[in-house]
This record gives C-alpha cells, sequence and structure tokens, in this order.
C-alpha cells in the first residue's frame, strides 16, 4: 500500500514567517529579531536549525543544515527558502513504501554498533548499552506508577521490542515486562536503607538487560520512611535516546497523574520511519542522492582524518579489561556562570554545545601524547518525516566524527568556531554512517585499527527530565550511562538555569587519578571562560604541566 506524497515546491514562507517561526523556536519576541540578525546570538543552537533544515526539506526546499549555518539570519534564509526547490528524484520518493505491522525490520548503524558491543569477545564490549536514573519523591503509589507503566508501554511500540539473533528487531504485541518491584524498606534504619538502596543501585546500573526476549526497560520503586520513594529507571538505549527518555518521562508522569490522558499511538512507527529515512536518503552507490553525497564528502576527507581518538594515558589496555565497570563525575555550572559563558559565546557567534566541547578538546589534548585526534559526537538525528516523529521513543541518534587537531595555537573563540563550522559540515553529510568512515579510514591506512572512543553528547535544548515528572514522581539524584567501547563519555544536560556536565567512563583503564584531574581542569577552563578577561581571545590554557 502507498500513500502519494505531493510534488516538491518552493516553501512559500515570508521574512516574517521564518522570524515568527525563529522566536517561538527559541522563546524570544519577534520583534527583538532583525533581518540581519546572527540567530545564534538569540540563542539558535545547532540541533534547532537540524530540525528547522529537517522541517523545511520536508515541505519542499532543498536546503541542508550546512546551508542554514553557514549564514544564520532571516533574511539569508528566506532567499535559501525561496530559491530553493527540492528536486523530484526516485529516492526523494513519491510513494511511501508502507512496512508491514510485526515484521522484523533492520538496526540503524548506531544500534547495530550497540547491538555487537554487547558481545563478551570485543574490548570494553560485554557491556548493555543503557542509561539507569534513580528520582527522589515522596507518596509515590506503587499501584498508580505500574499502571502508567503499562499505559506507556502500549502507546510506546519500542518498548516492546525484542532484538533478534539475526541482527533486526521486531515489535511484540505485548511487553515480557512483569510488573513493578517494590524494595520496602520503610521499616528499616537509616543505614540498613542505605545499604539496601546501595544494593539495588548496584545490581541495575550495570545490567545488561535481556533485550533478545524484549527485556528492554525496567521501572522498580523503593518505599522509604517518612513517605519518601524511590523510582529506579532503566532503558536500554537500543531503543531510546536522550530525547526519547525525556518523551518517556514526560508521559509517564501524565499517565500517573491522568491515566488514559497520553495521546494513543497513530500507528506511524519506528520501522515505518526508518524506511520512509532509508527512501529520503538513498543509496550511497545511486549517484545524486544524500547518502551517496555523504560517501562522497567522507571518502574526501579520509586522507587528512587521524585514525584515533586522544591517546590518553592508561593503566591497561582496553583488551585486557573483561567487564567493564562505568563510574561517574559531574559537576553543575550554575545558572549565573552558565548565562555569562553563553552570552559571552553568542557575542562570538557561537554555540554553547561548541563552546563546551571545545573546552572539553582542550583538556583531552592536554593529556594526549597525540593532540591530533578524533572525537565522536553523537547527533540526535530526529527527521521530521511524519507528525508522530517528534512524540516517538526510539533511538534516532546518529554519530558524526569531528577532526581536533590543537598542534597549533590559536584564540579559544577561533577553535571553537573552526569546529563550530566543521561540526555543521560534517553533520549535513551524516547519511553516511561514522562507522562506513571508520571502515573506509582503516582500509585507507593499511588495515590499522580506527576508532573514536571518546565521546561529547550534548542536549541543552530542553530540560532533561520534564517539569511535570518533577512535580509529580520526583527530582533526578542519581544517573549513570555505558555504553560498549567506549573509554570517555561526557554528557551535557539542562536542569533548569543550570547545567549538567557528567563524565562517564571505565575507571580501571586509567591510572589512579587522571580523571579527576582532568575534570578540574575542564572545571577550571569553564570558570575562566565565564568570568571577565581575555580567555576567549588567547589559547585555552590548560598547561602540560597541569595534566600531568
Amino acid at each position: 500500500m502507498t500513500r502519494t506524497r505531493p510534488a516538491p515546491a518552493a516553501v512559500n514562507l515570508s521574512r516574517d514567517d521564518i522570524r515568527n517561526k525563529v522566536a517561538d523556536l527559541l522563546g524570544v519576541a519577534a520583534e527583538s529579531i532583525s533581518d540581519e540578525d546572527n540567530l545564534i546570538r538569540h540563542g539558535m543552537d545547532s540541533l534547532r536549525m537540524m530540525r528547522l533544515a529537517g522541517g523545511w526539506r520536508r515541505a519542499g526546499a532543498a536546503v541542508t543544515f550546512q546551508e542554514l549555518a553557514a549564514n544564520p539570519s532571516v533574511r539569508s534564509w528566506h532567499e535559501l527558502l525561496a530559491a530553493r526547490p527540492a528536486p523530484d528524484t526516485a529516492d526523494a520518493g513519491a510513494a511511501r513504501r508502507r512496512v508491514e505491522a510485526g515484521a522484523p525490520f533492520e538496526l540503524t548503524p548506531v544500534q547495530r554498533a550497540y547491538w555487537i558491543g554487547r558481545g563478551d569477545d570485543l574490548a570494553l564490549g560485554g557491556v548493555g548499552c543503557h542509561a539507569y536514573l534513580e528520582f527522589d519523591g515522596g507518596g509515590t503509589d506503587p499501584g498508580r506508577l505500574e499502571a502508567a507503566v503499562r499505559e506507556v508501554v502500549d502507546r510506546h511500540e519500542m518498548l516492546r521490542a525484542r532484538f533478534l539473533e539475526d541482527g533486526r528487531q521486531q515489535i511484540l504485541e505485548r511487553s515480557p515486562w512483569t510488573g513493578l518491584t517494590v524494595h520496602d524498606l520503610t521499616a528499616s534504619g537509616a543505614a540498613a536503607a542505605e545499604q539496601g538502596l546501595e544494593a539495588v543501585r548496584s545490581a541495575l546500573s550495570h545490567r545488561r538487560l535481556d533485550v533478545a526476549t524484549g527485556e528492554v526497560f525496567d521501572v522498580q520503586l523503593s518505599l522509604l520512611a517518612g513517605g519518601r520513594t524511590r523510582i529506579h529507571l532503566d532503558v536500554d538505549l537500543l531503543v531510546a535516546d536522550v530525547a526519547s527518555i525525556e518523551v518517556l518521562l514526560t508521559d509517564l508522569a501524565t499517565a500517573y497523574r491522568s491515566p488514559g490522558r497520553p495521546a494513543p499511538s497513530d500507528g506511524y512507527g519506528f520501522a515505518q520511519y526508518l524506511a520512509d529515512y532509508r527512501a529520503w536518503s538513498g543509496s550511497p552507490d545511486a549517484a545524486g542522492t544524500p547518502a551517496a553525497a555523504a560517501r562522497d564528502f567522507w571518502k574526501s576527507r579520509i586522507p587528512e582524518l587521524p585514525l584515533t581518538g586522544p591517546l590518553l594515558p592508561l593503566a591497561t589496555k582496553p583488551e585486557e579489561i573483561t567487564r567493564p565497570r562505568f563510574s561517574r563525575r559531574s559537576f553543575v555550572l550554575g545558572a549565573k556562570e552558565w548565562e555569562r559563558i553563553t552570552a559571552r559565546g553568542r557575542e562570538h557567534g557561537l554555540t554553547p554545545a561548541m563552546v563546551l566541547a571545545t573546552a572539553y578538546a582542550e583538556v583531552l589534548g592536554a593529556w594526549s601524547t597525540d593532540r591530533n585526534f578524533l572525537l565522536n559526537v553523537p547527533l540526535f538525528d530526529r527527521q521530521p518525516l511524519d507528525r508522530a516523529v517528534t512524540g516517538m521513543v526510539a533511538d534516532f541518534t546518529n554519530l558524526v566524527l569531528l577532526h581536533v587537531d590543537l598542534r597549533h595555537p590559536v584564540p579559544f573563540a577561533q577553535r571553537v568556531l573552526e569546529l563550530q563550522h566543521q561540526v555543521q559540515r560534517n553533520a549535513s553529510h551524516a547519511q553516511y554512517s561514522t562507522l562506513n568512515v571508520l571502515r573506509d579510514l582503516r582500509r585507507a591506512n593499511g588495515g590499522k585499527r580506527a576508532g573514536a572512543p571518546v565521546v561529547f553528547a550534548c542536549n541543552l535544548d530542553s530540560d532533561f527530565v520534564p517539569p511535570e515528572f518533577r512535580a509529580e514522581l520526583g527530582e533526578l539524584t542519581w544517573m549513570l550511562s555505558q555504553t560498549p567501547q567506549v573509554w570517555l563519555d561526557h554528557q551535557v544536560y539542562r536542569t533548569d538555569d543550570s547545567v549538567l556536565l557528567a563524565w562517564d567512563a571505565v575507571d580501571e583503564l586509567f591510572p589512579p587519578g587522571v580523571l579527576d584531574a582532568m575534570l578540574r581542569s575542564y572545571r577550571e577552563l569553564l570558570d575562566r571562560l565565564a568570568a571577565d578577561g581575555d580567555d576567549w581571545d588567547r589559547p585555552a590554557a590548560v598547561s602540560a604541566e597541569a595534566a600531568r
């Protein structure tokens, strides 16, 4: 069965239409944005530009994220949208290929990497890629919470997914989740209750869910003295990215407060999304498709790319660690400090995410024996191929490689701008997967190992834990994520007006004290960037002496 799409045409938007769309997206007054303003100075970031580009492409304009980012102004975007109708190619598609409900379907490249990484025969493998979160609140009712979870599972089909031995995924009609596990610690003394909570955390935070049977998430509840409660949430990242966890938490709070309120699914699922995405991106071997253009872009870059991530000091070889365990180090940038960093960055036309990414890269470079390396940057690449996509729970993650070359000192703001332009360019060619790029890089270097095990993942677009969840079910008090074959994963989350910066790492891999010293240097660099001074106009001051 097919559904006919209208022929593509130029997007008929006035400057005021674009201005109003941007103002609504940024939460600012439309009259505060002039035609010529650099929209980054108003708070526009890469993630929002990616969403705008995707939406306008779907509406009929052949614009890319890179083109929007090259000159982010109302006037420039209006000229692009008016002049660039989408070509009517076979791969852009005049029809949608309908998928069979309940039939197995292919994994995304990132899902496949997660799935393969669960195996015990890989260096730093044997790890379920998952996020474990704890929420402390009061008075949570076990029966209502279990009913809410079941309602959310019914709504989101990827919470009923299983992963088959042949490397495909399939949606089950019913979830195998057995129900809410309740740990009643109300009669325990303070010390015993703390021991009980620690035992639950230890058991859940490093588990490998049985995704082959459809065990892709779990929710448990601890009851404590004085009516206090703790929710333990574990979700495998095969089925949910960061934005999906936000959706899950929002729907869970809604279902707990008002049963039956989350809108039912309209039947558009992840299998259909992937079919539509592949139809749009086309094959890398088919001339003229986005995937082919992306392949050609990355092949042209292969000669200049380094083979590895930063060469950090190691206590042991990755292949010698048979059971990797991740730990978290973190700190919070307060509202005033974050506002100052954001404001100073925008003065230079820099997005907050890239300011953090560059500061992180400078610290990595101070410890690395080679200051020319790869950084792995996840993209939350949720393309607006259908109205239902915004509210879906699934793993839309894509990855791009960032080439960090710190061998020549340049002013910090200039370094950010260079990396920002590179991310914008690379993200516009994400249809050719990073796994393919690393394979091509390996082949071009005589089969030498290629990899990017150090990660920068940033989500500043919205509060990670929605206000409605916090009001209904509790505040996020602890979190840990783990990813196979990753050494160090820097994650950034917004919490109200503050920002949480967390490093999840395999401690056993590094000499004692190294990660703590690196994180201290990172914090000190951000403190200097938030203060008055000329740190933005000179090279980042992360010295080798401080690094060692």
